[in-house]
């Protein structure tokens, strides 16, 4: 299959007015794996960001962490979390937006758990690398991005999900 049709564009949002969470519902099965792009800032501060998925709020999430700033690296592992980090993301100080790849493998099988892959970037603050993992069977059919517990995403900030095809 040529590399073209290979991420198909399944909806985009770039928000008009400030808000909390971005949410992708009614994801279709049909695709072996998720990629989500966000070009974002929030409202007042940096802050950790977060997804959950299928709206599961209970601590079935885990993740480890890589991270630096230009000055200093760190690492750290997370279980047993209500949420998967997806990065730092800084607000109107920084002259760019947070960047963040998030590549969710597998997502419609109901076989396995499912691994997350995130890669973040700011100018202002940090990049990063995460693998998360949900610990679920179900197939993801929602997605939420949410700010953090006292921010926004701010007007203008996009955010893409992409359904990759399988190779033929």
């Amino acid at each position: 299959m040529a590399a073209a049709n290979t991420y198909v564009s399944i909806a985009t949002q770039t928000l008009g007015s400030n808000t909390n969470t971005v949410t992708f519902s009614s994801i279709s099965s049909s695709y072996t794996d998720l990629v989500v792009v966000m070009s974002s800032k929030l409202v007042t501060g940096g802050t950790t960001c977060r997804m959950q998925v299928n709206a599961d709020t209970a601590t079935n999430y885990s993740q480890t962490n890589l991270a630096g700033n230009g000055t200093s690296a760190g690492s750290s592992r997370n279980t047993t979390q209500s949420y998967i980090r997806i990065g730092e993301v800084y607000a109107g100080l920084s002259t760019s937006q947070s960047t963040v790849l998030v590549n969710l493998q597998n997502y419609s099988n109901t076989t396995t758990n499912k691994t997350i892959l995130i890669r973040s970037s700011d100018s202002a603050g940090e990049v990063s690398a995460i693998v998360g993992l949900w610990r679920s069977t179900s197939a993801i059919n929602r997605i939420d991005l949410i700010a953090g517990a006292s921010d926004n995403w701010a007007s203008g900030s996009t955010f893409s999900l992409y359904g990759i095809l399988a190779a033929t």
